[in-house]
């Protein structure tokens, strides 16, 4: 492994992305200054522990806190390369991106940087949003050169690196997936990769620009979410004509050329759920495709709430003597998917939420990943899963605890297949 160029890095925003990487680097024996605006994060991760559930990242943010390769603080400081891994939510109600944290960041280090300095951009960003950087930092600091003016021979080289790793795997598919950098010049590029090899084993290929950078990881998801799109699709299809679903798409994918995904309750997490969009806004005319398995998969949503409803009018009129208030109500699963403790834009936490304002009787929460249940929830029950009586149980996320369990007592309504799959036979 070549020899590390960087003696210090500042890393900004230490969330899902934020604080693996500054772990990562400070475990190369680098100097690590994290910038985040909670003082509660701050304070946890200088405690040498973590504000996120992602296996290993506990065990590595103790031992390099510990010896002194990384620390957190709410203002940033000078450092050589700084790495902008902040949110990028919506703004309104038409999914149009929202560039107010890279600002903001941009912004606050712009009166540290010096000569020299590298400014990545990592967060998950619309086409264009590097370059927009690139100019609020140059507008916040006049007496700089940036590449957007100087081309090769700027003050400040920009880049943009968007992280590619799966929730539950962070730590390893840090090292080991391929990155793609995008500067904005091809001396940009260079610096950038050299920062990253200090402990990537896969390949830091150089995209054309940083544009064609921000749109590979844009399309990258949103394949996946159009992929997706097509099993809840056939989902709805079966429903209407009374098949199962896994039985149709495990003979469709004995076909060598066909690996249909798995349907859902929807699609969640800050990236497939989210990234679609940001193309979606750029090119609203042409994106048709795109648009519309966004619209699929989030009217997912709506349809298993109708399913659970139909499944308590069904139970009523079962037992004529009872009321929706007697009915028990349990959901299995609020994180995005299995066996993560992350609710960002989960399809199951929104299904949770509605129905715990419609249906006036008990609701149980199975959840193994989380220790409390999040704000919209406090008048439900929390369960471990053991001995649940209910009327209605909705699955919504597969964890492995719940793969592990009989069918339970009662209607049933099952997104991922857990309990209503049809078993194959061949002969």
């Amino acid at each position: 492994m070549p020899e590390l160029q960087f003696k210090r890095i500042s890393v900004i925003g230490l969330g899902y992305i934020g604080l693996p990487t500054a772990a990562m680097f400070a475990s190369r024996k680098v100097e690590v200054v994290g910038v985040d605006v909670s003082q509660n994060t701050v304070d946890t991760i200088n405690r040498g522990e973590t504000h996120i559930a992602e296996p290993d990242l506990d065990i590595v943010v103790r031992a390099v806190v510990r010896e002194g390769y990384l620390r957190a603080t709410t203002v940033p400081e000078p450092a050589e390369a700084f790495l902008i891994a902040v949110p990028t939510p919506f703004k309104g109600n038409n999914h149009d991106p929202d560039l107010g944290f890279i600002e903001m960041a941009a912004r606050a280090i712009a009166p540290v940087l010096e000569p020299g300095n590298l400014v990545i951009l990592e967060s998950t960003s619309p086409v264009g949003a590097t370059e927009a950087m690139a100019d609020w930092l140059a507008e916040a600091r006049p007496d700089l050169s940036f590449p957007q003016t100087a081309k090769e021979g700027s003050d400040i080289r920009v880049a943009h690196c968007p992280e590619r790793v799966l929730p539950g795997k962070v730590m390893q598919e840090l090292i080991t997936n391929d990155r793609v950098i995008g500067g904005m010049t091809l001396a940009c590029s260079v610096r950038a990769a050299a920062l990253y090899r200090a402990f990537v084993t896969g390949e830091c290929v150089i995209a054309s620009s940083p544009r064609v950078a921000e749109m590979t990881k844009l399309t990258e998801n949103s394949f996946r979410d159009v992929n997706i799109a097509f099993a809840n699709e056939l989902s709805l299809i079966c429903d209407k004509l009374e098949m199962d679903v896994w039985e149709l798409i495990s003979l469709a994918n004995r076909h060598p050329r066909v690996n249909i995904l798995q349907p859902g309750p929807g699609v969640g997490g800050h990236c497939i759920a989210v990234d679609p969009w940001f193309i979606v806004s750029s090119a609203p005319e042409q994106a048709q495709l795109i648009r519309t398995a966004r619209e699929v998969n989030d009217g997912k949503v709506n349809w298993v709430i109708g399913k659970v409803h139909a499944e308590i009018g069904a139970y009523l009129s079962a037992n004529p003597a009872k009321t929706a208030t007697d009915v028990t109500l349990a959901i299995y699963g609020l994180a995005f998917k299995p066996d993560i403790d992350d609710l960002r834009e989960s399809p199951a936490l929104a299904i949770a939420l509605n129905l715990a304002t419609q249906h006036p009787g008990p609701l149980l929460i199975v959840e193994p990943n989380i220790e409390r249940l999040p704000h919209g929830l406090e008048n439900a029950l929390m369960s471990d899963g053991s001995n649940i009586s209910a009327d209605v149980h909705v699955m919504l996320v597969d964890h492995q605890s719940f793969r592990k369990t009989a069918s339970p007592s009662g209607r049933l309504v099952d997104t991922r297949g857990v309990w209503s799959r049809t078993v194959e036979v061949s002969i």
